[in-house]
């Protein structure tokens, strides 16, 4: 007969377990403490759809074990390779016992006491290929002087923090011209636009989103990815028209505000170039029609089981849970209890316990998404070196 290990026994044997997988930091993450959990203690784990999880899992880990590189990099998680091995045996129906077997759940706790949540989507915006009238707005692709530096690196004579920079015809480095210079033609001739859009505030909301599909005149689809950004501080437009009164926070949503751009087209013009943060695409015709955008792991992201969170703390493939509440558009909650995993990465998606919720495309999975500023149960769940009982 199997005994149950006691309460107080487990949960010194996960702290001790945090310890072995983070090092450096043993009970804390960031400015966040690490609080051992036990997933009969996980609100609503029992009803969770694991399989779909387990999908989103195996997808990531499927580049990992292949040694592919990430679209944008993250640290590493020790230990999540033997998981990613035994997942890709692993029937729908066993996931939730995978994820038990092979994880143990920590909570993380920031100074305020819960995370935070905010979402994303894949815009789908009317465009074309070639310039007319109709669409003079274009997406760039990335510049062949752009060169990105690693998370964590600094170069010689560039400011602290700078994520990229423009090698100049000497060999050396600067940094890359933010939007308004690029905006009045800083890149002239060394990049090519991949589309073109209607308005200033579609293009916006793509670079803020990191991806899109456009709808072209001959009825097909183009598909446009997150191919590099110019290295500026990312600031949220949204934000500077609650702090200015244009519009109250709780009427802030995807449709006040690009309503509000369209509507001031040249305050809009100054705001937009605010946010000094510019980002370049690639087609993606790799794509299938089903498959989501390439998140920051390098591969499709799947509606509600994708999460961006912080790179520089977390690793990609991390399976994170999930408790609170989702907004939808008719003001109602829908109760949250969902395993999700970590397969991109935002600049505003800083801190210990911030998430990024990925919606899916269109203009419903917008709406939800830019209703969501939600507070969290944010709970990670880290691989074991050895699977568990």
């Amino acid at each position: 007969m199997t005994r149950r290990r006691p309460a107080a026994s487990a949960a010194a044997a996960a702290l001790l377990l945090v310890a072995a997988m983070i090092p450096a930091q043993a009970s804390t993450v960031g400015d966040a403490r690490l609080e051992p959990a036990a997933f009969p203690d996980l609100p609503g784990w029992a009803a969770d759809d694991h399989g779909a999880a387990l999908e989103a899992f195996r997808r990531t880990c499927a580049a990992l074990l292949a040694g592919e590189p990430a679209l944008r990099p993250a640290r590493e998680a020790p230990d999540l390779h033997p998981a990613c091995r035994a997942a890709a045996g692993v029937a729908r129906a066993d996931a939730r016992a995978f994820f038990e077997r092979w994880f143990a759940p920590v909570r993380v706790v920031p100074p305020s006491g819960a995370g935070f949540l905010t979402g994303y989507f894949e815009p789908e915006y009317e465009g074309a290929l070639e310039r007319s009238d109709a669409f003079a707005t274009p997406l760039l692709a990335r510049p062949d002087d752009l060169v990105t530096i690693p998370q964590g690196e600094t170069r010689p004579g560039l400011p602290a923090g700078l994520q990229a920079a423009r090698l100049r015809a000497d060999g050396g480095l600067e940094p890359y011209p933010d939007r308004a210079a690029i905006e009045d033609g800083a890149l002239a001739g060394t990049a090519r636009p991949v589309a073109w859009l209607r308005h200033p505030s579609e293009a916006f909301i793509i670079h803020v989103q990191g991806s899109a599909r456009i709808r072209l005149p001959d009825g097909g689809v183009a598909r446009v990815a997150y191919a590099g950004r110019n290295g500026h501080p990312f600031t949220a437009i949204g934000r500077v028209l609650v702090e200015r009164g244009e519009i109250p926070l709780p009427e802030m949503n995807l449709e006040r505000l690009v309503g509000w751009l369209k509507a001031h087209p040249g305050p809009a013009r100054d705001l937009m170039r605010l946010n000094r943060s510019y980002i370049f695409f690639r087609r993606a015709d790799e794509l299938a029609p089903g498959d989501g955008p390439i998140g920051g792991a390098g591969v499709p992201l799947t509606p509600g089981r994708s999460l961006a969170v912080d790179r520089t703390l977390w690793s990609y493939g991390l399976p994170v849970w999930l408790t609170g509440e989702l907004p939808r558009a008719d003001g109602t909650p829908e109760p949250l209890a969902r395993l999700m995993i970590a397969q991109d990465t935002g600049s505003a998606i800083v801190g210990p316990a911030r998430g990024d919720f990925y919606w899916g495309s269109g203009a419903e999975a917008g709406t939800r998404a830019g209703l969501t500023r939600q507070r969290i149960g944010f709970t990670v769940l880290l691989p074991r070196p050895e699977p568990g009982p």
